[in-house]
């Protein structure tokens, strides 16, 4: 029951965290505060903020109270004060949860208060950089020291930030093509505009995902342990990680190559229905395999990797 709480808080920290990062940050990027259909976007973004933000809160929440329950080895003294105190204070996991939470919490008064803006994007992009960098403190990219451990933990980091990066992306583009309407051309053609602006950048991240992974495998396998990897629950784990990471590539390269140009195409034609419809289910399906590589990663972060055994 612990085990389950612990994936579970790391799943909606890490969704959480995810969001609060690439959502504004594509929207600064990805779709001008000026542009058509902007106003709609906004509003619905600030809104996606405000929930990401209280996702990350409450996920910090329920890892403080099941590290206690595994500190203390019973679920019951999870509830204990001075049992989360000492967690939460005398840890570096608990600096790194506490300081997630601090963040999203400011994000969240900051969506409450503020107008959607391009202010509030940028401030919201920043604390979600802190909340994903704070994950880096309490993983296995904390173990190492020296000038590889630093080297490690910088890879972890930039590992963290390019997937928010990419489900970030994928929620607000998720919410832009469910909110457009073929018969408001303003807003069909903002979500033309913003799957263009997310074009380049998803190739960047695609190859600092891939780079980053690369390097942060070589410390958690390790030279001798490359060939049983498969043989324990951390390989096999990281191996359905992968082959639905694959699937997402594949997905992407539809979007940009064969989906966009069409709904391109289909707004001169002043017929975009069918290029909406195809482009909802192709990213309804990314943003599913996206939220299967989080739970993926939520679980792999709870094994003992193989440098480790």
């Amino acid at each position: 029951m612990t085990e389950l709480l612990v994936v579970l808080a790391r799943l909606v920290q890490y969704a959480g965290a995810a969001t609060l990062f690439g959502a504004p940050l594509f929207y600064l990027y990805g779709l001008p505060a000026d542009g058509p259909g902007a106003a709609r976007s906004s509003a619905g973004t600030r809104r996606l903020v405000a929930i990401a933000a209280l996702l990350t809160a409450i996920g910090c929440g329920l890892a403080l109270l099941a590290q206690t329950a595994m500190m203390t080895g019973a679920l019951a003294d999870a509830l204990d004060l001075q049992a989360l105190t000492m967690v939460a204070t005398g840890t570096q996991f608990g600096a790194s949860v506490l300081s997630r939470a601090t963040a999203s919490l400011v994000a969240l008064a900051l969506a409450a208060i503020l107008r959607p803006s391009t202010s509030l994007w940028r401030a919201a992009a920043a604390l979600g950089a802190v909340t994903l960098a704070s994950f880096a403190w309490s993983g296995h990219g904390a173990d190492g020291e020296g000038p590889a451990g630093l080297f490690r933990l910088v890879a972890d980091i930039v590992h963290l930030l390019a997937a928010g990066v990419w489900l970030g992306a994928l929620a607000a583009l998720l919410l832009l093509v469910l909110g457009a309407r073929q018969a408001e051309a303003a807003c069909v053609r903002a979500l033309h505009r913003a799957l263009e602006g997310f074009s380049g950048v998803g190739s960047l991240v695609v190859a600092t995902l891939v780079l980053t992974g690369l390097v942060n495998s070589w410390f958690l396998v390790g030279p001798d342990h490359v060939m049983a990897a498969v043989s324990t629950a951390w390989g096999v784990v990281l191996l359905a990680k992968l082959c639905v990471f694959a699937l997402m590539l594949g997905l992407a390269a539809l979007n940009r190559f064969m989906l966009t140009p069409r709904l391109k195409q289909a707004l001169a034609d002043l017929d975009p229905a069918s290029a909406l419809a195809a482009l909802k289910r192709s990213l309804a399906v990314e943003s599913a395999a996206g939220l299967s590589v989080v739970v993926l990663v939520s679980w792999l972060g709870t094994l003992a990797p193989p440098a480790a055994l």
